[in-house]
C-alpha cells in the first residue's frame, strides 16, 4: 500500500493536548456494539489491518443493554416483503424504501451470519428451530430472541469472543474526539483519549484510511433515557464537525414502557421490553382500564410512537406521572424463564410483576436520525462511513420499528466491509504511512474553535438534559422548543463569552468533551425539530398535530458551519436520498 501524498490535519477540532502517540491501521472503526465489531470481523477476514477504538470495555456499549432482540423473516409464512411493510408504515411515510428492501432481504443471510460467528439464539428443546415473538407494529412473530430477554447480551458476547479470538487491535476506555483529514479532505483517521495507563494513555491518534463511527446513540442528551452513560452522540457530533451531514435527528423513539423509578430519576433507567407485552402484558390505568383499545388496531403493540403517545395522553388526563404494565397473569415460571434480566431489574427496585403491575412511563430510547449515508454506509466525507444508531441509513424514517436496530448495524456493517474492501488499497492507509503534523495543542488560541466551540464545563450537561426534557421531550411545541433554543444558545454563548473575556476556557477532559458534544447534538435536535411543523412519528408538536404530507413528507439536512451556527436546509421530497445519490455506484451521497 502506498503512503498519502499529504499531511493530516484535524477538523474543526475539540480542545485538546497534542497526540502523544499513535499507531496505525488501514480501518478505524469507533464503537464496540453489534454495528462497529461486526465491521471490524468483516474487514479482519478481509485481510485488513483492523482497530477498534471503544468508549468503555468492549461489551460496555448499548448493543448488550437491548432486551427484546433482532427482527428478520425467518419464520414459516413470513417474508421480506411482510418485513418491509411493516417497516414502512412505522416509518410515517419517510423511510427510504430501497435501503429497506435491503435491510429486510439481506436481515435473514446476516442473522445465520451471526449465528455462524457464535451466538446462540433461544429455540426450540425439540425441533431446534429459533423461537420467534412479536412486538409492536409487527404483523408476524419475527423477533429471534436468546437467554429469554437478554439478546443484546448474547450477541454481545458471541462478537467480543471472535474479535479477540481474531487478535483484532483494541483500544478500551478512549473516548473518540475528532477526525483526521489529508489536504484533500479524505479521512486519514482519529484522535482520542484513553482513560487510562499505558504505552496508550492520555490523547493519540490512530492513522487509518478509512473510517468507521459506530458509537451508538445520543439518549443521554435528555435527563432519563434507556441508554447506558456512554451514549452522548460523540459520532454525530465529530461527524458535524468534520463537515458530515446529519439528518432526522428530530425524530427521537421514547420507548413507551421504562420502569418508573420517581419524579427525580435521572440517567440510565431500566428498559421494559416491548417483547412483555408482545407476550401478552396490557397497558392499564389506576383504575384497571385498557386505554390503547380501540386507539389502534394492535392496542398495546402498535408502533412505539402511537403507545408512547396514548400512555402521554392518559397521564395528561389523569393528571399521573404514569401509567401500569399488568402481566400478573404471566405467572412466577414464565417471568423467571422469558423475562428473567426484568423481573431481577424490577425486584432490585421494589417491584414484583408476579403479583404487581409495573409502573411505566416514556423515556428517551432510540435515535432515528443520524449522520447520512448512503446505501454502503458511506457520509459526505469521502473515507468516513457510518452504521448503527449513530447513521441515518433511510431505514427508519420518522419511528423505528420495534428490534429493526440490530438488525441494521449487522447489514450496514457488512456492506461497509465490503465497501472498504473494494475500494483501490492505495485509498486505505498502511503501515508505511508517514504520519502528517500533529493536532494544533490546546494552547493554541485558535484549537478546538470553528464548529467545536469552547469546551463546556462539566455541570453544563446537567444544563443541557434539564433544557432537552422540559422543552423536546415526548410532547413538544412552537414554544417549548423555542424557548429550548434559546437556553441552549445563553448556555454556548457564556461559555463563548467566558473565552473572549477571559480568554479561558473548561479545562480539556472527558467530561468537558461530553458535554461539548451534547450541546451540539442538542442544537441540531431542537433547531430540525423546530423547523419540522408537523406530527408524524415520534415527532410530536402539540400546536401542529396532523401529519402534513403536502408540505413535510420530506427530510432536514443539517451542517455545521465554521462558526458554530447550523445550517438547516430541506429535501425537495420524501425521496430522500435521491436514489442518484444513494446509487450503488456513487463514491458518498
Amino acid at each position: 500500500m502506498t503512503a498519502p501524498s499529504a499531511a493530516m490535519t484535524p477538523s474543526a477540532a475539540l480542545r485538546a493536548p497534542a497526540p502523544g502517540w499513535a499507531t496505525e491501521a488501514d480501518v478505524v472503526v469507533v464503537g464496540s456494539g453489534v454495528a462497529g465489531l461486526t465491521v471490524a470481523l468483516r474487514c479482519a477476514a478481509a485481510g485488513a489491518k483492523v482497530t477498534v477504538v471503544t468508549k468503555a470495555r468492549l461489551d460496555d456499549g448499548s448493543t448488550r443493554w437491548a432486551q427484546g432482540g433482532i427482527a428478520a423473516a425467518l419464520g414459516e409464512g413470513d417474508t421480506p416483503e411482510q418485513h418491509l411493510d411493516d417497516t414502512l408504515v412505522a416509518g410515517a411515510g419517510l423511510c427510504d424504501e430501497r435501503a429497506v428492501r435491503m435491510l429486510v432481504t439481506e436481515g435473514p443471510g446476516a442473522v445465520h451470519r451471526l449465528i455462524g460467528t457464535g451466538a446462540r439464539f433461544d429455540a426450540d428443546d425439540d425441533t431446534g428451530e429459533i423461537l420467534l415473538t412479536r412486538e409492536g407494529g409487527h404483523h408476524r412473530h419475527r423477533i429471534a430472541h436468546a437467554g429469554g430477554d437478554a439478546t443484546g447480551a448474547e450477541i454481545s458476547r458471541a462478537l467480543v469472543d471472535a474479535v479477540r479470538a481474531a487478535g483484532i487491535d483494541t483500544v478500551e476506555n478512549a473516548l473518540v474526539l475528532d477526525l483526521l483529514k489529508d489536504a484533500s479532505g479524505r479521512a486519514a483517521g482519529v484522535t482520542l483519549h484513553v482513560m487510562g495507563e499505558g504505552a496508550r494513555d492520555g490523547v493519540g491518534a490512530v492513522h487509518a484510511g478509512a473510517v468507521v463511527l459506530a458509537t451508538g446513540g445520543m439518549g443521554q442528551v435528555f435527563s432519563a433515557t434507556t441508554n447506558p452513560a456512554v451514549s452522548t452522540g460523540d459520532g454525530v457530533a465529530l461527524a458535524l464537525r468534520a463537515g458530515a451531514e446529519v439528518s432526522d435527528l428530530e425524530f427521537v423513539q421514547f420507548h413507551p414502557t421504562v420502569l418508573w423509578l420517581g419524579p427525580e430519576a435521572e440517567g440510565q433507567q431500566p428498559l421494559v421490553s416491548e417483547a412483555v407485552r408482545g407476550e401478552g402484558a396490557h397497558l392499564v390505568d389506576a383504575d384497571g382500564v385498557r386505554f390503547m383499545v380501540g386507539q389502534h388496531e394492535l392496542a398495546e403493540l402498535a408502533p412505539r410512537d402511537i403507545v408512547a403517545k396514548g400512555i402521554t395522553r392518559r397521564m395528561r388526563e389523569q393528571g399521573t406521572e404514569h401509567m401500569y404494565l399488568d402481566a400478573r397473569h404471566f405467572g412466577a415460571r414464565m417471568w423467571e424463564h422469558r423475562f428473567p434480566t426484568i423481573l431481577a431489574a424490577c425486584r432490585s427496585h421494589g417491584i414484583d410483576p408476579v403479583t404487581q403491575p409495573i409502573p411505566v412511563a416514556p423515556a428517551a430510547h432510540y435515535a432515528s436520525g443520524g449522520v447520512w449515508t448512503d446505501l454502503r454506509g458511506r457520509t459526505t466525507v469521502p473515507g468516513l462511513y457510518a452504521c448503527g444508531e449513530t447513521a441515518c441509513t433511510g431505514v427508519h424514517g420518522a419511528n423505528r420499528l420495534a428490534s429493526n436496530s440490530l438488525l441494521e448495524g449487522l447489514v450496514f456493517a457488512e456492506r461497509i466491509a465490503a465497501d472498504i474492501a473494494e475500494r483501490d488499497p492505495a485509498d486505505i492507509a498502511g503501515p508505511t504511512r508517514t504520519p502528517g503534523p500533529a493536532p494544533r495543542d490546546a494552547a493554541a488560541p485558535e484549537a478546538g474553535q470553528g464548529g467545536g466551540g469552547p469546551l463546556l464545563a462539566p455541570e453544563a450537561r446537567y444544563a443541557v438534559q434539564r433544557i432537552m426534557t422540559a422543552g423536546a421531550g415526548v410532547l413538544r411545541s412552537a414554544t417549548s422548543l423555542a424557548h429550548a433554543a434559546g437556553q441552549l444558545d445563553r448556555v454556548r454563548d457564556d461559555a463563548v463569552e467566558t473565552l473572549r473575556r477571559d480568554g479561558k476556557t473548561a479545562e480539556p477532559g472527558v467530561e468537558t468533551w461530553e458535554a461539548t458534544n451534547l450541546l451540539l447534538v442538542a442544537r441540531v435536535l431542537v433547531a430540525a425539530a423546530l423547523r419540522r411543523e408537523e406530527t408524524r412519528g415520534c415527532h410530536w408538536r402539540e400546536d401542529r398535530p396532523d401529519r402534513d404530507d403536502a408540505a413535510w413528507r420530506r427530510h432536514l439536512l443539517v451542517t455545521l458551519g465554521p462558526d458554530g451556527s447550523l445550517d438547516v436546509r430541506t429535501t425537495d421530497s420524501a425521496a430522500f436520498p435521491s436514489p442518484t445519490t444513494r446509487s450503488e455506484t456513487e463514491s458518498h451521497p
